[in-house]
């Protein structure tokens, strides 16, 4: 063979005999000064050593200066270092150890045994094309991967590929070694290659050797390869390290499987790339379709991975019996790629996965045993986390945590057939149609939110049956309540003793646009549900198929219906009668499982189910609110299809399955338009079936509000169903199920505690519509009516008001008849008012004869006076006090001032506030207005003068007249005696007036 070696326009040509038999190393020394321009001198040194493969050649170049690979040039050897200050490939320039690797490590299985073409492994396995009794060609493998503690200084030579000749090894070799140190800059437009060997149909392709790359900067537009060789079976790749500062993406790095002739779907599996900079490691298949596996083994503990991507198609599997996956960043996979957890035959295995992120697009994660994982974030884009948990109840418990976000889209599922607890901070999101998180037993905690986005999932137990240790075992034989339904465990820990199958724990907000199910479903220490329009929670059909209530089955006929609320229906079938289902359970605080029914066949076919538990809140920690725009189920299993025996005679059909329970431990409750609460049972099946007893609902409201802090708990405009399912052909209906309510505090009344209709008071307590009790008509006056209290009335002496504001509280009578009643009523009233008018009637005629006789002649009568005696009373203020008669006193005045107003009860005289301009200059105007202030007071009507007057005014109209105008002629007398005697004439600015009282006057006329 003739290795050859060339660099710049110098060529050396060195034949080696095949026939060396022992070590030996040929040397070329050669100075080199007119490529590389530097100034100093350099050598090239060439190694060959004989005992190993005739192309397995060393090529080390260490110089101080710049290296050029000029175009079109290449250096061919099974192992290439070059140490440099810069390091330049040009265009179409290579640095080619492909097939030329070396014997790989002692005690590693790279090369394939057999004849059957497989590839060789290195960084991945080689594929194998061979399938074996009941597997695919992923569950075998060529040559095996070795030097994964050397992952960020890979030194290792890849292997040969396996032959399809007894007589000779036809496969691939194995890829070279290179290793490329550049202080400054590697700038790589040509191709730095160690592949596999490619080979056709006669053997399994070579495994990619090793890559090192040291530089700061790595530039250009080339290529570094240390991918698998193509064969009948295609290598796994090798193992590439970067340690590099700057790079930059427009050099390609490949490490991807071999193509497989025999198998197109299974190429040889991905090697690695690691960054040493970054510390991340990258698996990427290069969208090489493959069953084959990448395995990494021990991750490092100190210092951690900063990232693990897992690319294009490549599938990784973590092997250990125990392993723990941390880094730092994140885990990536990507473009259909696979991370495998355990061994599928031995789904023992318990995983660690610690991550700051884990995000996933079109890709699967893969665990056999259980899975603990911890990150901050769980990103999923149509991807799959599928959980075997084998049948070792010991390690069925997986646990994910994401304490930040998780977030599933576009039919993203995570699947565990073992328990499965998934737990966070912030918020769970299942985007859309598709997206499911499923289980034998699921347990969702801790979240701020959680939101089922429409068309996605989440479930427990799965749809299939399963008889493992595993699947949860329904307590179908006894018709006692589970403590923990009532009182649950407060830690929220994934506990597989209890009963239930699917229970979200302290969590904030849960918003349910597509559907929940499971067998017993509870929320627990959560504050408000909501499932909207689209959204559903179902229990329905996931109950018993026998069970406490379990319907008669007869050999060739119908089945009764199932039993629980209601009994079930009677089958009827061929003149045979089979007795439906008996009732059981606590009305008051229910929780049993619907029972269900067997076809009149042996087998399992055509048994019904009964539905299931759905338990909300509990009774130390209630549910704050449940708005149900959708539906909340828990109904019996309807059997449409016509059941056949062996011999195609038709018997009878299954009775329907009975409706389960719904266990509501509430504050306060929304039941909209269109919305429905519903454990109906099921109906029976042809020919015969009796229909299933309806379920049970029990609202359960933890504090109910009374008195004026009264609010609706409930406001229900849906519909609330526990009918019984409906029988085939003779087959009779399922009895209705039960409604209740807790016991309604006083004043309430239903299941909802509404308020006592008007008219109705209730003081004890219950629910029933009959104890809210109609008020007693005789304390109810003949002119009121029973108003609205809120809270409702919890006395027998219900509140009223009086139909109109014109009669007054508490007997609604006029002020006429109240003053009536208040002298002992019609009779003694009018003998006492009859008295009294003729007392006063003698009072008023004496008064009037004395008091009208002195008012004729207290004030001469002067030309004057005559001119006012039609005028109201009037006010006379003098300048100055003279000494006049009485008869000039009238009319020696600055200026008349009139009282205005009719002088009636009503509307008495009054004076205006403000002075007359005539008299502004002679009166301080604040004494003036507390003048007018007294004036007006004194001149004001008492009320019981003006209630004689009315009193008088309807009984006897005369007497009415003359009471009128002595409380008149009173009032002017004593205006007349307070301004004369009692006021002291401070608003007048004249200092004699004051002292003298002679500056005001009163005056009026005689009527």
């Amino acid at each position: 063979m003739h290795p050859v070696w060339q660099y710049g326009h110098l060529h050396w040509e060195v034949s080696l005999g095949a026939s060396l038999s022992r070590p030996a190393c040929s040397y070329l020394r050669e100075p080199f000064q007119q490529d590389l321009q530097t100034g100093r001198s350099s050598f090239r040194e060439f190694c060959c050593p004989g005992w190993l493969l005739p192309c397995s050649c060393l090529v080390h170049i260490n110089i101080s200066g710049d290296f050029k690979l000029g175009q079109y040039t290449s250096i061919v050897a099974g192992t290439i270092v070059i140490d440099a200050q810069n390091v330049s490939l040009e265009d179409s320039s290579s640095l080619n150890t492909n097939a030329l690797g070396g014997a790989p490590p002692a005690q590693t299985s790279g090369t394939p045994h057999g004849i059957d073409g497989a590839g060789g492994g290195h960084g991945g396995r080689g594929a194998s094309c061979t399938k074996g009794e009941g597997k695919d060609e992923g569950d075998n493998w060529g040559g095996d991967v070795y030097a994964w503690s050397t992952l960020s200084k890979p030194w290792e030579y890849g292997s040969r590929g396996g032959t399809t000749s007894i007589e000779k090894n036809l496969g691939g070799g194995g890829g070279g070694r290179i290793m490329i140190i550049a202080s400054s800059i590697l700038d790589v437009n040509g191709t730095i290659s160690a592949e596999g060997g490619h080979v056709g149909i006669e053997g399994g392709g070579g495994s990619g050797g090793s890559i090192i790359i040291h530089s700061p900067k790595l530039k250009g537009i080339g290529s570094v390869s240390a991918s698998g060789g193509t064969g009948w079976a295609g290598g796994g790749a090798g193992r590439i390290a970067i340690d590099c500062y700057s790079k930059q993406k427009s050099v390609k790095i490949m490490v991807h499987g071999g193509n497989s002739i025999g198998c197109l779907e299974n190429a040889g599996a991905a090697g690695t790339m690691f960054d040493s900079v970054l510390q991340s490691l990258t698996v990427s298949n290069g969208n090489r379709s493959t069953l084959t596996e990448t395995l990494l083994l021990e991750f490092p503990t100190y210092p951690l991975w900063s990232n693990v991507f897992i690319e294009s198609h490549a599938r990784v599997a973590v092997p250990l019996y125990w392993s723990r996956v941390q880094v730092r960043g994140q885990i990536s996979l990507s473009e259909e790629a696979t991370l495998g957890f355990g061994l599928e035959d031995y789904p023992f295995s318990e995983f660690e996965l610690m991550a700051e992120e884990l995000l996933m697009s079109d890709s699967t994660v893969k665990v056999y045993g259980a899975l603990r994982m911890s990150v901050k974030m769980l990103l999923m884009w149509n991807s799959k986390l599928e959980i075997d948990g084998g049948a070792d109840a010991m390690v069925g418990t997986s646990l994910l945590e994401a304490s930040n976000l998780m977030v599933l889209k576009e039919r993203s599922v995570i699947c565990s057939n073992a328990n499965l607890g998934v737990h966070g901070q912030g918020r769970l999101n299942l985007s859309g149609i598709g997206d499911t998180i499923k289980g034998q037993r699921l347990f969702l905690s801790l979240f701020y939110v959680i939101h089922v986005g429409s068309g996605s999932m989440l479930q427990a137990p799965l749809d299939e049956e399963s008889e493992s240790d595993l699947a949860p075992k329904l307590q179908c034989e006894s018709d006692t309540c589970p403590e923990e339904l009532i009182y649950p465990p407060e830690d929220c820990s994934v506990n597989a003793s209890l009963s239930f199958t699917l229970q979200i724990c302290r969590v904030e907000d849960i918003i349910v646009d597509g559907l929940v199910k499971g067998s017993i479903l509870h929320v627990h220490r959560a504050r408000t549900v909501v499932v909207n329009p689209t959204g559903s929670i179902t229990a329905s059909e996931l109950g018993c198929k026998g069970g406490v209530g379990k319907g008669q089955v007869l050999s060739s006929g119908a089945g009764g219906g199932g039993g629980h609320g209601g009994k079930g229906g009677a089958g009827y079938f061929n003149n045979n009668l089979s007795k439906g289902g008996k009732e059981y359970g606590n009305v008051d605080l229910p929780c049993e499982l619907g029972s269900g029914s067997g076809g009149g066949n042996s087998s399992s076919e055509g048994k019904t189910a009964g539905g299931g538990i759905i338990v909300m809140g509990s009774k130390e920690h209630p549910l704050w609110k449940l708005d149900i725009f959708g539906s909340v189920r828990a109904d019996g299993e309807s059997l449409e299809q016509v059941t056949e025996c062996q011999t195609a005679e038709l018997v009878g059909g299954s009775g329907g399955g009975s409706g389960g329970t719904l266990l509501l431990f509430l504050q306060t409750l929304t039941l909209a338009n269109n919305s429905l609460l519903s454990t109906a049972g099921g109906s029976g099946g042809h020919v015969g079936g009796g229909g299933g007893g309806g379920g049970r609902v029990h609202f359960h409201w933890s504090s109910i509000p009374t008195g004026d802090e009264y609010v609706p708990i409930a406001n229900i405009n849906g519909t609330i169903f526990t009918r019984g399912g409906n029988g085939s052909d003779n087959g009779q209906a399922g009895s209705d199920g039960s409604i209740s309510g807790k016991e309604c505090p006083n004043g309430l009344f239903g299941l909802f505690c509404v308020e006592c209709p008007v008219g109705t008071y209730k003081d004890v307590d219950g629910s029933d519509a009959a104890l809210c009790l109609p008020c007693s008509p005789k304390e109810l006056p003949y002119r009121a009516e029973h108003i609205y209290v809120r809270g409702g009335v919890t006395q027998s002496s219900c509140p009223y008001k009086c139909i109109s504001e014109k009669y007054r509280m508490p007997h609604c009578y006029t002020p006429l008849e109240e003053l009536i009643y208040t002298f002992g009523g019609p009779w003694l009233f009018g003998l006492l008012l009859s008295g009294l008018l003729v007392l006063l009637a003698l009072v008023l005629s004496v008064a009037r004869m004395k008091f009208v006789g002195n008012d004729d002649h207290s004030v001469p009568t002067t030309p004057h006076e005559s001119q006012i005696q039609h005028s109201f009373p009037f006010f006379q203020s003098i300048d100055e006090v003279r000494e006049i008669n009485r008869a000039e006193e009238s009319q020696s005045h600055v200026h008349r001032m009139y009282f205005m107003g009719p002088n009636k009860f009503g509307e008495p005289w009054h004076l205006p506030h403000s002075p007359p301009d005539q008299i502004t200059q002679i009166v301080y105007e604040d004494a003036f207005n507390r003048f007018v202030d007294e004036i007006n007071c004194f001149a004001a009507y008492q009320w019981w003068e003006g209630a004689v007057y009315s009193i008088l005014s309807v009984l006897v109209y005369p007497f009415a007249w003359s009471w009128q105008q002595w409380r008149r002629r009173k009032k002017v007398q004593r205006l007349r005696k307070f301004v004369r005697s009692e006021y002291d004439h401070a608003c007048l600015r004249s200092c004699r007036s004051r002292a003298l009282y002679e500056g005001l006057k009163v005056s009026g006329m005689r009527s």
